[in-house]
Parts: C-alpha cells; structure tokens; sequence
C-alpha cells in the first residue's frame, strides 16, 4: 500500500521561501501525476500544482505562477515544491496527492487517490 509523506512545512515571513517534499513509500508506484493542493482554514482544499510523473510536465494554479515551482524525482519516488516570495494567502496545509489523473482533471482533488497526512505552511505579515 503506498504510502505519501510531506515535510517542509513552517513558519516563514512574508516574502521568504520554503521547500516542501513529498515521498512514496510501500507498493507499487506508478501515478500518471503527482499534485499538491492546499487547504486554507474554512475554505475548500485548492489544486496548486501538478506534474506528470512520465514525462514532467508541470501545471499551476494563476495564483502561484512565476512564484511555485514544482518538481520530481522518478527514482527516489519524490516531488518537491519550492516555493519563494510567499504571501499570506498562501497560508494553509499542504498535501501531496498522487493518482490516476487525466490532463483534463489534473486540477481536480478527485482524480487522486492517494493523499498525504498534510504539512502547514504559515506566512506571517
């Protein structure tokens, strides 16, 4: 059974850089993409970005553009999402998500059915 695992998560000032990463473990892997999305309190989980795990094509939210980038590693089982000139409404949990998707519903939370546990990211002001 795959396993996803975040970790990076934290507290950052405005206009600073994390770097999250996720890794699949257990089972057999092989996802057509690999995404993350986000989840700000009292609002739905949002796509963020995605890459295709074949290939390398990457996808973003409007939001995150020229700001996000995201990446993967085939042969460690890994993407990463570097993240840099963070704003406030970029605070929320992250999770990492790993399914099926087809490039018209890359950006939808229910093409994925492997999720991770979720890591916070906070931007403070």
């Amino acid at each position: 059974q795959v396993q996803l695992l975040e970790s990076g998560g934290g507290l950052v000032q405005v206009g600073g850089s994390l770097r999250l990463s996720c890794a699949a473990s257990g089972g057999s892997f092989s996802p057509t993409y690999m995404a993350w999305f986000r989840q700000a309190p009292g609002k739905e989980r949002a796509f963020v970005s995605a890459i295709r795990w074949n290939g390398g094509h990457t996808y973003y939210t409007d939001s995150v553009k020229g700001r996000f980038t995201i990446s993967k590693d085939n042969a460690k089982r890994t993407i990463s999402l570097q993240m840099n000139s963070l704003k406030p409404e970029d605070t929320a949990v992250y999770y990492c998500a790993s399914g099926l998707a087809i490039l018209s519903s890359v950006a939808q939370a229910t093409s994925y059915r492997k999720w991770g546990q979720g890591t916070q990211v906070t931007v403070s002001s």
